[in-house]
């Protein structure tokens, strides 16, 4: 009775060895897997297009956090997107989630940014701080949201020869899927942009936009292969303010034609017209009768107030006052 008792003990001690040894197994790969999963869905929310024709690199990869956190991590990130002529490279990426919520990730992505179109635009920046955080679903991200401190950012496009810098003490981007619609929320603070070879027209400014692009939730991982090219929405409210009561708010329907040219018919809101107008004539003395002219036909407009409201027009890329009053040339995206 002893030895078949003690056979029999054995034999539960081996199958419960076996049997926590095959739930690690499996618990580590299935944590494998979701770190697998991780790396796929960061990487679509840095370059959100289609799958077909675009290759993602992770250098140095390193899965980390094991066993009650997923970690990933980058020492440099590129992305090709053959299809849209788009390409671009990071610096060191971090990336975590919890095992018991593995459809929360957040992220730091370290700078330097280069990014180049086939459309002539490039793209660097740098940054003190990148945060990220994102949420999936079954159908895949969810919402995401971003916070961006000490950016410096330069344009330069080849097909108007123009180079802007761009600097902002703090950025947010906000974007969530909606009933199969985009809606986006901006803002900038402290920030600064300069044209090259303009006059610096306006000191630091904050600016803030609210968005809709109509049917194209996909973009926001990847889902969507047709990205801004075709695609419409509402800009419910874009506001710049540079200070001293002097803000500009912009509203209206938009469109991106195949070739990436903009169209729209946007209602422009300009409050304190009268220091508008001196800002504009103290950085461009050589244009003041010009800038005086368009600022007594804005002030008929607003029927002698300071507050004035006209149609700002853009055809292909073209902008205009009320159809107009050219005001230059937005190149494609």
């Amino acid at each position: 009775m002893a030895a078949s008792s003690q056979s029999g003990s054995g034999r539960k001690f081996w199958l419960l060895g076996l049997g926590i040894v095959l739930v690690v197994a499996i618990y580590t790969g299935g944590w494998f897997y979701a770190a697998a999963h991780l790396k796929e869905t960061v990487l679509k929310v840095i370059a959100p297009r289609s799958t077909a024709g675009v290759s993602g690199e992770c250098a140095d990869i390193d899965f980390r956090g094991y066993p009650f956190r997923i970690g990933l991590y980058c020492s440099k990130v590129g992305v090709d997107d053959n299809t849209n002529g788009v390409s671009a490279s990071f610096g060191e990426l971090r990336s975590a989630a919890q095992v018991y919520a593995p459809g929360h990730i957040v992220w730091e992505l370290d700078s330097p940014a280069e990014i180049r179109t086939a459309n002539g635009l490039s793209i660097s920046a740098q940054w003190a701080n990148l945060q990220s955080s994102l949420v999936t679903r079954l159908r895949g991200i969810d919402r995401t949201s971003m916070i961006i401190d000490g950016l410096k950012a330069t344009a330069v496009s080849s097909y108007t020869g123009q180079t802007v810098n761009v600097d902002a003490g703090h950025t947010e981007v906000h974007l969530r899927q909606n009933a199969g619609d985009l809606d986006g929320a901006f803002s900038l603070e402290d920030a600064n942009a300069v044209i090259k070879d303009w006059p610096q027209v306006f000191p630091k400014f904050s600016a803030s936009a609210d968005i809709t692009l109509a049917g194209r939730g996909g973009m926001i991982d990847g889902s969507d292969p047709q990205g801004l090219y075709g695609a419409s929405g509402e800009l419910r409210k874009a506001v710049a303010d540079i200070g001293d009561g002097k803000v500009m708010t912009l509203t209206g329907p938009f469109s991106f034609d195949e070739q990436g040219f903009l169209s729209g018919k946007f209602k422009l809101e300009i409050e304190q017209l009268g220091p508008w107008r001196d800002s504009l004539k103290q950085a461009l003395p050589e244009i003041a009768k010009t800038v005086d002219t368009a600022a007594k036909l804005l002030k008929a407009l607003a029927v002698g107030g300071d507050r004035v409201s006209v149609d700002l027009v853009v055809q292909h890329g073209n902008a205009t006052v009320s159809g107009f009053i050219p005001l230059g040339t937005i190149p494609p995206i």
